[in-house]
């Protein structure tokens, strides 16, 4: 991947996993234009686990999708490390999205005709330093449901399956985007702990966009969105395990 050099007036802080500058996004133009995001300044330290809230249409889908790869800013600077995301190309970020980022939606996407393993097996096959898709499925723990198909697991089971697919390529970072939202606050809670194992066992610096306010307790830092923008960041100095949490 290649990207615009740095110079000494825009520095990218050696810590940081992520960083944006004044990222704008607008859909449409004139009378009908949305504007998703207003002006985003943040900086993402490596390795935490950032949850970030806040209403519907408040932007943090929209912020993610920049991050990771998958849309691009209408006027701004993202970083990804020290390569400038809003200056690659669709095969650079590609490329970047293929060796550094996984992505765990609401919704599973999982093969109905494959088992789990199988499912995780999907992304090692083309992935450039996998893991194990054992390995994976331990971190979440679901050593004992390897051969199981989807339908004969829970939600939770199959979000977890979900989420070993996407660390088995050894992400850098994991984007999460309401990962709990088609699941009850116990099967939730079930989900959350893996994330948090993923977080602790592999370093990867992971996102979370969720509706749910007491997420926020498992974090290092808390971000609130409103209207576009972002309203503040806590840092969280506190934090609990996701077993401690119920909403």
């Amino acid at each position: 991947m290649s990207a615009e050099p740095r110079t000494a007036s825009d520095p990218v802080e050696s810590n940081s996993a992520f960083r944006t500058s004044g990222i704008t996004k607008v859909y449409g133009s004139g009378d009908a234009a949305v504007h998703a995001l207003r002006g985003v300044n943040l900086d993402i330290p490596k390795g935490e686990l950032v949850v970030l809230l806040g209403p519907s249409g408040s932007g943090k889908s929209t912020l993610l999708n920049i991050l990771g790869g998958l849309d691009t800013a209408t006027a701004g600077k993202a970083y990804f490390r020290d390569l400038e995301l809003t200056a690659m190309d669709e095969k650079e970020l590609t490329q970047y999205r293929r060796n550094h980022v996984g992505f765990v939606f609401q919704f599973y996407n999982l093969m109905p005709s494959l088992t789990a393993i199988e499912n995780v097996e999907l992304v090692t096959e083309i992935a450039n330093n996998p893991m194990a898709a054992e390995e994976a499925l331990k971190i979440v723990g679901l050593s004992e449901r390897l051969s199981h198909f989807p339908a004969q697991m829970s939600g939770g089971e199959q979000q977890r399956v979900a989420i070993a697919r996407a660390i088995a390529k050894n992400p850098t970072a994991l984007f999460c985007d309401e990962p709990t939202g088609a699941l009850d606050s116990t099967t939730g809670v079930m989900v959350l702990r893996a994330l948090q194992n993923v977080n602790r066992e592999l370093g990867a610096t992971t996102l979370i966009i969720t509706h749910a306010a007491a997420t926020g307790a498992m974090a290092d830092r808390i971000i609130h969105f409103a209207d576009g923008a972002i309203r503040d960041v806590v840092i969280n100095k506190t934090k609990v395990s996701a077993e401690e949490i119920s909403w």
